[in-house]
């Protein structure tokens, strides 16, 4: 707790005192909370490594007779390694946060344009080779709650609540084997490995809020009527791999692979994640991100999101 609450005081620190303070001494502060969050975790066969970003968007039209609409949007962000390796033992952990919100002069609402929390913690012990007898551990859901836009019948825009914090949150687990090269290439297989699926049971109560009608078992992230949990049981394969593409740009590749052995194991659920660096300076970068998930539990198709934007960027 006190790691991430020093991690969060980065971007509090980032977000907020720049408005009074000038650049340099904002960066100054920066780096100083940054080495606070390094001491307390970084020790004998600690490694910890991470960046936090902003990325702004603003738009302003005045008399502009090719038209447009003022707007401003911002995502804040967060990719934090802390990893332990020492003899035959290797513990590897990630944290994943983003939170973008978008507004446009003449809409009703402030939409989102990203919100992920994520973490991954995978412990290893050396078996032969370059291969560890591991257990993983994959979790995530969203900070605030996602709405479905739309309009009444007098043409004003409302909005219908369908996902919020925790609901649906997944949790991934379970014992394996893995393979790895070194820090930029690793590979875990998991025959079996549990998947819960959290929702708030008033989605899955009573009358569907979506289509008016009886809820159907599983039409909510899989999760039967009245039910707030969904288990499954399953084969889990991940993929991680960072390479630097040319100078200052370095991209970062995540693919996890899950079937569900009790029931319709032919469809795999698919989650890739590429996340691109393109480094300006020490401080500047141009940041783009991309993912995509097929889960048929969720939706009967391919979900992707993009982020891009160019940013303030720390490293630490």
């Amino acid at each position: 707790m006190k790691k991430l609450t020093l991690l969060l005081f980065v971007l509090v620190n980032f977000t907020f005192v720049q408005a009074q303070n000038s650049e340099k001494e904002l960066i100054q502060n920066t780096e100083k909370a940054v080495k606070k969050i390094n001491d307390t975790i970084e020790g004998e066969g600690w490694k910890t490594k991470g960046t936090v970003s902003l990325l702004l968007n603003q738009s302003s039209f005045n008399n502009w007779i090719a038209g447009g609409e003022d707007s401003f949007s911002g995502t804040l962000g967060i990719n934090y390694d802390f990893n332990y390796k020492k003899d035959d033992l290797t513990w590897d952990n990630k944290v994943l946060a983003s939170y973008g919100l978008l507004q446009t002069k003449n809409d009703d609402f402030t939409k989102k344009t990203d919100d992920r929390l994520e973490f991954n913690s995978i412990v290893g012990k050396k078996a032969f080779g370059q291969w560890y007898y591991s257990y993983f551990l994959n979790f995530r859901t969203q900070f605030s709650t996602g709405y479905i836009y739309g309009q009444d019948v007098n043409g004003k825009q409302i909005r219908t609540e369908q996902t919020k914090f925790m609901s649906p949150g997944y949790l991934t687990t379970g014992p394996g084997i893995y393979w790895t090269k070194d820090d930029n290439l690793k590979i875990n297989f998991a025959p079996l490995t549990s998947k819960f699926t959290f929702v708030d049971n008033a989605y899955t109560t009573g009358i569907d809020r979506f289509t008016g009608l009886p809820y159907v078992d599983g039409s909510y992230f899989g999760v039967d009527e009245g039910k707030s949990m969904r288990y499954e049981l399953g084969f889990y394969a991940s993929v991680y791999y960072k390479l630097a593409i040319m100078t200052n740009v370095t991209a970062e590749n995540t693919l996890n692979l899950y079937s569900n052995y009790l029931e319709d194991p032919q469809n795999v659920d698919i989650n890739y994640s590429l996340n691109i660096i393109m480094k300006v300076n020490k401080f500047l970068s141009a940041n783009f991100s991309f993912q995509a998930i097929y889960d048929d539990n969720a939706f009967q198709g391919l979900q992707t999101r993009e982020v891009f934007g160019l940013g303030i960027n720390f490293g630490f």
